[in-house]
Parts: C-alpha cells; sequence; structure tokens
C-alpha cells in the first residue's frame, strides 16, 4: 500500500474520531433538518401526508425511535419537547405545528411543467394568482403554509405525474436552501397599470405580454413586459407594443395626458 493512500486512512481515521458521536453534549431540545445524519434522510422517512390538510404533522415517534431510541429512554435529555408540552404527563398534548421556521427551505417551482396537461390548472395562471396586489398592477404569489391550498389541489398525498414518479411529499417542492420570494416591488408595479383592465374583456390571456421559458431559473422563468412609452431601447415586448396611439381596443386611448400611466406618491420624474 502506497504511503499515499496510508496517509489518507490516517487522515480519515483521524476526522471520524473528531467526530462527536450522539451523546449529553447534542442539543436534543433543538430539531435541525440540516444535520449531517437529518440530510441523508428522505422526506417520506418522517413526514407522511395522510390526508389533504395545508399544516404539516408531526411525525410519529417511530420516525424518531427507528435512530433515537437510547435518546427516547433517558429522561435527562429533553428530546421530547421538540414536539410535546408538559411532558411530565401521562399524556402530553403537542404543540401546534411551526408556522414559521429557523431553516431556510427553499420553493422550487416549474412554471413550465404546469402549463401543459393534467398539470395545467383549470383557471390557468388565475389558479394561483388571482388576487390584485400593489395597486392592481401584481397579481398575488402564494406563499408560506397558505400556499398548499393552491399545491394540494392536484398534489394530493397519493398523487403521481404521468410518468409515475411520486409527486406528493416535500422534498418534491423544497429543499434546504435559501429562498427569496419574487418581489411584488420591482420597478412595473410604480406604473397605473391595472391586470383587470387587461384581461377578457380586451380579449387578452397572460400569454400575450408574459413568455415562459422552460429550465429558466426562478426570476427569469416568466417575463415581463417593459413599461416603456416613449422610447422603445428593447427588443421586448413593451407598452408601446399595444399603445401606439391608435384606436386599438375600440376605445380612444388617450395617451398624451401623463397621468394616464404616471400616478400616486411612487412616481418621480427622471432626471
Amino acid at each position: 500500500m502506497s504511503k499515499l493512500v496510508l496517509l489518507s486512512l490516517w487522515f480519515l481515521c483521524l476526522s471520524v474520531a473528531a467526530t462527536p458521536a450522539q451523546g449529553p453534549e447534542t442539543d436534543y431540545s433543538k430539531f435541525l433538518h440540516s444535520s449531517l445524519r437529518h440530510r441523508s434522510l428522505a422526506c417520506t422517512s418522517c413526514h407522511e401526508r395522510t390526508d389533504n390538510s395545508t399544516t404539516p404533522r408531526f411525525p410519529g415517534h417511530k420516525a424518531c425511535t427507528d435512530c433515537h431510541r437510547g435518546q427516547f429512554t433517558t429522561p435527562a435529555i429533553p428530546m421530547c419537547v421538540i414536539c410535546h408540552t408538559d411532558t411530565k404527563s401521562n399524556n402530553p398534548p403537542l404543540k401546534n405545528f411551526p408556522a414559521s421556521f429557523n431553516e431556510p427551505f427553499n420553493v422550487k417551482f416549474d412554471h413550465a411543467q404546469h402549463m401543459t396537461g393534467a398539470a395545467r390548472p383549470q383557471a390557468g395562471c388565475a389558479g394561483c394568482h388571482n388576487a390584485p396586489v400593489n395597486r392592481r398592477a401584481g397579481l398575488s404569489i402564494p406563499a408560506n403554509l397558505a400556499a398548499h391550498n393552491n399545491c394540494y389541489t392536484c398534489h394530493t398525498p397519493t398523487s403521481r405525474s404521468n410518468a409515475g414518479r411520486e409527486i406528493a411529499s416535500c422534498g418534491v417542492c423544497h429543499d434546504q436552501k435559501a429562498y427569496r420570494p419574487t418581489s411584488t416591488n420591482a420597478r412595473s408595479f410604480r406604473y397605473a397599470f391595472s391586470h383587470a383592465e387587461h384581461g377578457t374583456r380586451e380579449r387578452l390571456a397572460c400569454a400575450n405580454c408574459h413568455k415562459i421559458t422552460a429550465g429558466a431559473s426562478q426570476t427569469r422563468q416568466v417575463s415581463s413586459t417593459t413599461p416603456s412609452q416613449h422610447f422603445i431601447r428593447t427588443r421586448s415586448q413593451t407598452c408601446a407594443t399595444c399603445h401606439t396611439g391608435k384606436r386599438n381596443f375600440g376605445g380612444d386611448l388617450g395617451f398624451g395626458d401623463c397621468k394616464r400611466c404616471h400616478v400616486g406618491p411612487t412616481f418621480r420624474m427622471p432626471t
């Protein structure tokens, strides 16, 4: 055996010896998904959906005792307080499942996958983005535990994709990465734009203004129309694509008035 291999084995033994085993020095009053051993487990090892409730449930005892039988039978280790209150009683009540978390959980969503076949919501984009925000210029984005109401319409506990892949467990949409929701305070929202006034009445659909790019990153999956009327310096769609100053939709657009698009305290004349 070469000296390089022996040296590598020696360093490996040192690193294993330096890794603390589970014992009293570990804080068992807190649960971390990010711990080395928890990260190696599938979400379904602990979380099992038995109904379509939007709030997850604490795993049963078996999910813990498979690995932590020693801690469960040691009174001095406070593992029970992770899920229970008043642990001294014979039937300790469960805590409410937390609505916010100290650990980051990314939200993975691919718009292109949800625009065809059975994966497409019956109401299309409006099935998920249905409430106006920022003076009706934007549409709401499902967030927090309440977002499960939208997802669980299709992602039921027994649901599978057309290819037979399981699409009901936590890991389908979440992983342990930082998540930054798409901001609804973008520059576009400073303009007097209303989705309600650009809908079925004008025979417009979301795809008339927004294009979807399959496989793109979160912030680039759905394009936005550039809110430019005066100086068209981009090849993408702009307000001027439709608003040409002519009677496009059977009415006088009247875009000679600045206040038609620029209203409210957020508007600042560029310098």
